[in-house]
């Protein structure tokens, strides 16, 4: 759902919400119900999260600011699988 604008001449400005497209050029007014013009105005944009932040930004800076490794990154360690004791009853060669 998108909040649209209109304007009233006689009552001023009022917000609907209304499913996006279904906006159309003019609306009854909610008090008057004159007809009432769409207001166009800017978008509402929300400011992103911290880590969103951060990776845009580290993103940003990647591209004339690369970053420095002296190594690879190593893979942590995993853990070995523990030993199935029905393996010691299989056949040896």
């Amino acid at each position: 759902m998108v909040t649209y604008r209109y304007r009233c001449s006689g009552c001023g400005p009022f917000d609907l919400t209304l499913p996006m497209g279904h906006a159309g050029p003019e609306r009854p007014c909610t008090e008057c119900g004159g007809d009432a013009r769409r207001v166009f105005t800017a978008p509402s944009l929300g400011r992103p999260g911290d880590p969103l932040t951060r990776a845009l930004d580290a993103q940003a800076a990647s591209a004339h600011e690369p970053r420095v490794v002296s190594r690879p990154a190593q893979a942590p360690a995993r853990p070995a699988p523990p030993r199935d004791p029905r393996h010691a009853k299989l056949p040896r060669p």
